[in-house]
């Protein structure tokens, strides 16, 4: 009896504990989804009407960082969120709190990401000693900004930090721990610097001075990310007036395509050299929502091939959903893709299906290349690569969602209706490096494309001639 009242006791107290902890649970997810909704409410202001959001990036303040990540820092005033499109002046603004600065500046800290840490708390900070009734200390704020300071290597900074954190809260252990190394290695610096100077028969060093706060932005995996961001930004764009003089507007009846003599295309050069154009009225509005329609219960995220083991997957750097389309499936996927090959005069046969995708409110797709760099796709081995691509937006984008060209400073913005097309290869089929593009960022409103890769065979003779030159 006194073993099984024991075993007994044993199991309430774990009973206790079981509650405990899911009452704990509980409120922790309670506390998570108040998060939620706080930031649903300040990212809903970037949006004029009800957005698609492909990842369900909003659903988690982690991801809500990395969305404000992808718009990018530079276009955002973080005082007031006020996010704008260049191309048309449009601005949407938002007041962000004490504590979102703070829960985005820690959010970036765990993710390892210093340098957005140092911009969120900087901000956390001005605001809370302008006065803003908030429930983070300075201490909290002034604990992550002094330690992501010290990642950049600005010691007198951090200690200067530091000191303050301690004058408002002198038992904080960390930061007297800090604090007591920051200054070890200051002594250090110190003596290498002397040993150095006397080695050098100079003057003793003088203090170094404090850096002024402004860091600079790590680089990444992207080596044009710079001039990427600029033309999303609607920045850097290299129409000179020689090369506008280039372009031109016209009718296009496919050489001279029997379907097309009577109703030939509106066709708009949009850069010469790799030559990109655009074609009006390629689909209706009927047609449009017919796509979207069949492709809505499809949608899928949007994978990259791995360039090391060939394997589809997904990546931070394609964020959207999309799904493929046969012609079996409704009869406006046949008409689509006929009328893509009386334009292009390249055949669908050895096409690839019809893809739908969908970008909502900061969805991307990094620099790539559409053609295959590496022997991975088993359709090279019978189809050949990817020779062209012929690109239709299915909406307008209130701002952002720019088709951009690095390598030589094109952006062309999305228009309902219109296509763009442009070739992958030269005649040799040798890539055609120039033609490494980008979809923006959404910054306000949905975009719907659709697109058709035509590949090699069948087109062998349809290819562009080799590269022209340009200024």
């Amino acid at each position: 009896r006194i073993l099984f009242s024991g075993q007994m006791t044993d199991l309430i107290y774990a009973e206790k504990d079981l509650v405990q902890s899911l009452k704990e649970y509980i409120r922790a997810e309670e506390a998570k989804l108040s998060q939620i909704k706080s930031w649903a409410e300040k990212m809903d202001v970037l949006t004029s009407k009800s957005t698609s959001d492909p990842e369900g990036y909003l659903a988690h303040p982690v991801n809500a960082y990395k969305l404000v990540k992808r718009l990018n820092t530079d276009w955002l005033e973080l005082e007031n969120l006020v996010l704008q499109d260049t191309t048309n002046g449009t601005k949407y603004k938002s007041s962000l709190t004490v504590s979102d600065c703070f829960g985005m500046g820690k959010t970036a800290y765990n993710d390892g990401d210093y340098y957005h840490t140092v911009l969120w708390m900087e901000q956390a900070l001005k605001q809370h000693d302008e006065g803003e009734d908030t429930t983070v200390s300075k201490v909290e704020i002034l604990d992550y900004l002094s330690y992501a300071v010290f990642q950049f290597g600005d010691l007198h900074r951090a200690m200067e930090l530091t000191r303050r954190l301690i004058s408002l809260d002198s038992t904080h252990e960390r930061a007297g721990s800090n604090l007591r190394y920051f200054e070890k290695l200051l002594e250090k610096e110190r003596e290498e610097k002397s040993r150095e100077n006397s080695l050098n028969k100079t003057t003793a060093a003088t203090e170094p001075v404090v850096q002024s706060g402004t860091y600079e932005r790590p680089l990444d995996y992207l080596p044009e990310r710079d001039i990427y961001e600029a033309l999303c930004r609607g920045e850097g764009v290299k129409m000179t007036p020689r090369r506008q003089k280039r372009l031109f507007c016209r009718y296009h009846n496919g050489n001279r395509n029997p379907h097309l003599l009577i109703a030939p295309f509106k066709e708009e050069d949009e850069w010469d050299s790799p030559h990109i154009v655009r074609y009006y009225d390629v689909m209706s509005d009927e047609e449009i929502e017919k796509i979207k329609q069949l492709a809505k219960p499809r949608l899928a995220r949007a994978t990259v091939r791995d360039p090391k083991t060939g394997v589809l997957t997904v990546a931070s750097y394609r964020v959207s959903k999309s799904s493929w389309l046969e012609e079996d499936d409704d009869p406006v996927v046949g008409k689509v893709n006929q009328r893509m090959q009386q334009i292009t005069g390249l055949t669908v046969k050895t096409a690839e299906l019809l893809q739908v995708a969908n970008y909502g409110m900061g969805g991307q797709y990094e620099p790539h290349f559409d053609f295959s760099r590496r022997p991975f796709d088993s359709t090279l081995k019978s189809e050949g690569n990817r020779l062209a691509t012929f690109l239709n937006y299915m909406s307008d984008v209130e701002a952002g969602g720019a088709t951009v060209f690095p390598d030589f400073g094109a952006a062309i913005w999305p228009k309902k209706g219109t296509a763009v097309f442009w070739y992958n290869l030269f005649r040799s089929g040798e890539g055609d490096y120039r033609t490494r593009h980008a979809a923006c960022p959404v910054l306000v409103g949905c975009k719907w494309v659709s697109n058709k890769w035509f590949h090699e065979r069948g087109n062998e003779f349809l290819r562009p001639c080799g590269r022209t030159e340009v200024d």
